[in-house]
């Protein structure tokens, strides 16, 4: 199946962190995986195992035109061996774009689906007509995020190292951060900070308790909706410059729908001195550089 490559945890030094008293870490994840990188790679690995288990040889999943989520899968199913469908929000264009372009390159066929009817994909007749359609595939949420997703991120949390005090993700559909949440369990000095994408995204809470599926579970997490930049896949001139700034300072290329937001995020809660002096904070670069890159 897919496997992930060892990645760095690079140290950001900076007048910032040095004034703050704070030791601030990348995670690189986005190098984890050529074709299937970051958070993406964990959230699909225990689907493809279980798809292959049940016999499936077509996976199933949806997303918008640009889909970071849809270009993961397309990679994951040509590496691990599955036909891929995509079912797409909205029309089907003429000229592909980029990323649909590379989907289809990599096997994936598209489904296009209008807007009005998208909204209804997790109704039972929707799930049908796919059925009748496509036949016996296994069907992957939008964004990947279903209990098997966090059991691969919590293994990826596994992987970090036995002492930091702050470990920070941005939040789409919550469950990268559900995964690490539940994979730090025991580990009483950490603490998970999620940056969510989506405005006004205060649903959040309710759905990482339910792929923690446990509601007695210590709360070891946080959310912090300040960061979203108007909501997803948006953006501002404040954030692609500091987006470029890192860059040039650092070598490192952000996004501006996920890791971009989150990581100035955090730059802001240690100049606001939100994180305690001393601590050791770990960001984790979840991918989408693919995407949306440092020179979007």
């Amino acid at each position: 199946m897919i496997s992930p490559e060892k990645t760095p945890l690079v140290e950001i030094k900076s007048d910032l962190t040095e004034k703050a008293g704070v030791k601030l870490l990348i995670k690189r994840e986005d190098l984890n995986n050529k074709l299937v990188s970051g958070n993406k790679l964990w959230k699909l690995k225990y689907n493809l195992e279980e798809a292959k288990a049940l016999g499936h040889k077509i996976v199933l999943t949806f997303g918008g035109a640009f889909s970071n989520h849809l270009l993961a899968t397309a990679g994951a199913g040509k590496l691990a061996g599955f036909n891929t469908i995509g079912v797409v929000r909205g029309e089907k264009q003429d000229n592909l774009n980029p990323v649909l372009k590379r989907v289809t390159e990599l096997g994936m066929k598209l489904h296009y689906v209008d807007r009005s009817n998208y909204r209804k994909k997790m109704q039972p007749h929707f799930t049908q007509d796919l059925e009748r359609n496509f036949r016996n595939f296994y069907l992957i949420p939008e964004g990947g995020s279903n209990h098997l997703a966090v059991k691969g991120c919590a293994e990826f949390a596994h992987t970090l190292p036995d002492t930091f005090d702050y470990l920070c993700c941005p939040c789409g559909t919550g469950g990268t951060i559900a995964g690490l949440a539940k994979g730090l369990a025991n580990n009483s000095s950490c603490k998970v900070i999620g940056f969510p994408i989506l405005k006004n995204a205060f649903f959040l809470e309710k759905d990482i308790y339910s792929f923690l599926e446990d509601s007695s579970f210590q709360r070891n997490w946080q959310l912090i909706y300040d960061y979203h930049f108007g909501g997803y896949a948006k953006k501002n001139d404040q954030l692609i410059n500091f987006i470029h700034s890192f860059f040039k300072d650092y070598s490192i290329p952000l996004d501006w729908i996920y890791t971009g937001k989150m990581i100035f995020g955090v730059f802001d809660l240690i100049e606001k001195s939100f994180f305690d002096r001393g601590s050791v904070i770990i960001a984790v670069h979840t991918g989408g550089t693919q995407t949306a890159g440092v020179n979007s």
